[in-house]
């Protein structure tokens, strides 16, 4: 098995972090340029990393998809441990993770780590070539990715609460990595290595960032290293109880009043979407919508990927009966989730062929 990344990717070190505990074997094939014109674009259709080539022939793309693709194959040792506050708090890290810190990810490397990115991009795509082309080349491949900023709702008027935000979330982790080496306790799980991949990829390599998180968070600086080393490789959590460390509540609370209402918005305005389009495939975005960030208020696109995320999360909670849905909405509550419990998503979409199109 072969994995198309790179270690300046986002989502390249989530994947990567789950197989090294997985214990799965697998080759990292840096993405350079060669490899997405021949492998990536021919087989899944534009151009993205992670992607995973089977010995087989099949390509994978989609960190969450592919990790469910592995469990369900691979269900020892577990991602998520057993009982729903656990798989909740997991697959709610993974949705705030992957959908929500790319503000903080996106704001730092391309406002403060601009030049180490480009040459960082440059180096992956062309490593053959002298510097002054690779940097030319990174300017290329780093134009898309920074002109998206305002997409993500990131501007002068929301920077001072994406920054105050993120230092507020490694306040909250520095104080439970003191006392805890991974997310759950004592053993890595899905909210390590989805929280991996911003906080790594981003905020602990990218030197101005790295600088921040080394002067702010050093239990965090730890946490990353720990994760990336693989120290706990196939380690897990018992199932046999459901507890949460107390420590890790502040952060769930932060994705829950940060993140729900622009997950509930983006539910809305996809059902909006769905009553006035006919087409089934979904662009990457379906306009803007207003958020709220600490006092300050942006816009920024609507994601269709987001409910896809969302919706697992749902299907999840709405399978729960009896004392473990109790638990469930008792849990929800004290983060202050409780909207999701009353949540039915009407216009769902589903992944095919390695796009987004509304289930009708």
């Amino acid at each position: 098995m072969k994995m198309y990344g790179a270690e300046v990717s986002y989502f390249s070190g989530k994947l990567r972090s789950y197989l090294d505990w997985k214990g799965l074997d697998y080759e990292e094939v840096p993405a350079t340029r060669d490899v997405y014109v021949h492998k990536i674009l021919p087989n899944i259709g534009w151009l993205v990393i992670p992607v995973v080539e089977l010995s087989d022939g099949t390509f994978l793309q989609d960190t969450t998809e592919i990790i469910r693709r592995f469990e369900a194959a691979h269900p020892s040792p577990p991602a998520i441990p057993g009982g729903p506050r656990r798989t909740l708090a997991s697959l709610l890290l993974e949705l705030y993770a992957d959908e929500w810190l790319v503000l903080a990810a996106m704001h730092y490397r391309w406002n403060y780590n601009r030049d180490f990115a480009i040459s960082e991009f440059g180096a992956l795509s062309a490593p053959a070539m002298p510097a002054g082309e690779q940097l030319a080349i990174g300017e290329r491949i780093a134009k898309p990715f920074a002109e998206a900023l305002p997409a993500l709702g990131i501007s002068e008027a929301t920077i001072p609460a994406i920054e105050q935000s993120y230092l507020g979330l490694l306040r909250e982790l520095e104080r439970h990595f003191s006392v805890h080496d991974y997310v759950l306790g004592a053993a890595p799980t899905l909210g390590d290595f989805a929280l991996f991949g911003p906080l790594y990829a981003h905020l602990y390599r990218d030197p101005a960032s790295g600088e921040l998180m080394r002067q702010r968070a050093p239990a965090v600086v730890r946490w990353v290293e720990r994760v990336r080393s693989a120290k706990d490789r196939g380690t897990h959590i018992s199932s046999d109880e459901d507890a949460l460390p107390a420590t890790i509540l502040p952060v769930l609370r932060r994705a829950c009043s940060e993140h729900l209402p622009v997950l509930l918005d983006t539910v809305r305005e996809i059902e909006k979407h769905a009553a006035t389009h006919r087409e089934r495939e979904l662009p990457r975005a379906i306009g803007f919508h207003a958020f709220t960030l600490a006092e300050a208020t942006g816009r920024r696109a609507v994601f269709p990927y987001t409910q896809w995320m969302l919706q697992n999360l749902c299907d999840r909670l709405q399978s729960y009966s009896g004392d473990d849905e109790q638990s469930a909405l008792t849990f929800l509550s004290e983060i202050g989730g409780g909207d999701l419990s009353s949540l039915r998503i009407k216009s769902r979409v589903r992944r095919e062929n390695f796009q987004l199109i509304l289930d009708r």
